[in-house]
């Protein structure tokens, strides 16, 4: 899948924001813009979403994202099955 730009400078009637599409549940990873400058990306499943943003459970823990710096996302397969240690 490819990414999708959600930020304000799509053109075209307003932007379109495809993650206020995604549903509560659904493994993501979104691009963000970070306040000391550069980005940073939020792997995980979604366990909150509204107008002013996500929050997204990650291997860390809780984060969430708000809508005004979200650069680029899209829904991910679910992680692969581990596999047994060898002997």
């Amino acid at each position: 899948m490819t990414p999708t730009p959600v930020g304000p400078y799509r053109p075209a009637h307003g932007p379109h924001v495809p993650w206020r599409d995604w549903a509560i549940g659904l493994r993501v990873v979104v691009r963000r813009r970070l306040p000391e400058g550069g980005f940073g990306d939020a792997l995980g499943y979604i366990t909150e979403l509204n107008e002013s943003g996500l929050e997204i459970e990650t291997r860390r823990g809780k984060v969430w994202v708000d809508a005004d710096t979200i650069f680029l996302g899209k829904p991910v397969p679910p992680p692969p099955e581990k596999r047994p240690r060898r002997r």
